[in-house]
């Protein structure tokens, strides 16, 4: 699978080189090609290549939103027609003093702003240093999608699965919020509560 990832920061480097690591083609999306993030996510992504966000997009079976969300609205303004793809929106409205900054959710909004994307609310409910190693013994930590493709979700499942999570449905796009204030709450304990960032969520069962 040819994986687009717009954004080289640390979200968009730790998947690149997971999904590279299992087999999958890398293009990252940048409109800095001479960055330094974008030339370290070259140099750390065996066989990655480097375009723009648009041409990254239009090689890409999959295509992840990973930049801030104050980017998104214009990354998916210059992506233009998806053709049905599977957009990864990673990206997180994180307000002041780590709160939900929409009344309703960023998946929902970036489904909005996508046009012909089949979005799914993912990966963002964890730090990146997870994302590039998320092995934690003997339980998985969980990986939580939303969105209304089941097809879609499938693939995204999949995704998280080769990178060592425990993918869990969590429902329809409109659980995107929820997904999001999850993100919050593993943000304020990294943070605020001191617990540093390298812990996890997980579901257990019994």
């Amino acid at each position: 699978m040819t994986i687009a990832i717009v954004g080289t920061g640390s979200v968009g480097m730790a998947l690149g080189r997971g999904w590279s690591r299992a087999g999958h083609s890398i293009i990252y999306g940048t409109r800095d090609p001479d960055g330094m993030s974008a030339r370290e996510a070259l140099a750390k992504t065996e066989g990655a290549a480097l375009e723009t966000p648009a041409e990254a997009a239009r090689g890409a079976d999959v295509v992840v939103l990973a930049v801030p969300w104050k980017a998104v609205q214009a990354v998916l303004l210059d992506l233009g027609d998806l053709g049905g793809r599977v957009i990864i929106d990673a990206a997180n409205p994180i307000g002041p003093g780590i709160t939900h900054a929409l009344e309703t959710s960023g998946g929902e909004r970036t489904a909005g702003w996508a046009q012909n994307g089949r979005v799914v609310k993912a990966f963002n409910t964890t730090g990146w240093e997870n994302m590039l190693d998320a092995d934690y013994g003997t339980h998985r930590p969980a990986m939580f999608i939303a969105g209304d493709d089941d097809e879609a979700k499938a693939t995204v499942a999949d995704l998280a699965e080769t990178l060592g999570f425990e993918p869990v449905d969590a429902g329809p796009l409109h659980r995107s919020r929820e997904l999001e204030h999850l993100a919050t709450l593993w943000v304020s304990q990294a943070v605020q509560q001191g617990r540093g960032r390298g812990f996890a969520f997980a579901v257990l069962r019994r």
